[in-house]
């Protein structure tokens, strides 16, 4: 891998991680407005901090070069989950943050999966 690559990449890792971990976060402090939407859905209120330490988990896990993988592949299926969430419940332009994580989470996977504990697993 040039250094360039190397370099793009760590710069998406991170950036990935400091969002998903902020959402993580505000999640796990019971901010109103991100468990809205996990009411909205009839989910209990629980669901909310789940998906929280589920977030936070994985942004810890994008930077461990060896868990990256696995945590990029979580978060992806995380984030489908909230596209489909705004696409049901918000405005169509709602779902334009969640559709970058997605892709940057899974241009994370696939450029981590070598390296990852999934290479242990397969």
């Amino acid at each position: 891998m040039t250094k360039f690559k190397i370099i793009a990449t760590w710069v998406v890792i991170v950036l990935l991680a400091a969002a998903v971990g902020a959402a993580g976060t505000g999640k796990l402090m019971g901010v109103e407005m991100l468990h809205q939407s996990f009411a909205n859905m009839g989910l209990p209120s629980w669901f909310g901090y789940f998906i929280g330490a589920c977030e936070i988990a994985g942004a810890v896990g994008l930077l461990v070069r060896k868990w990256s993988a696995l945590a990029a592949l979580g978060l992806t299926l995380i984030m489908l989950g909230a596209i489909g969430y705004h696409l049901a419940f918000d405005p169509i332009g709602m779902a334009v943050p969640a559709v970058v994580l997605a892709v940057l989470a899974s241009v994370t996977f696939v450029s981590r999966k070598r390296d990852s504990i999934l290479v242990a697993i397969h």
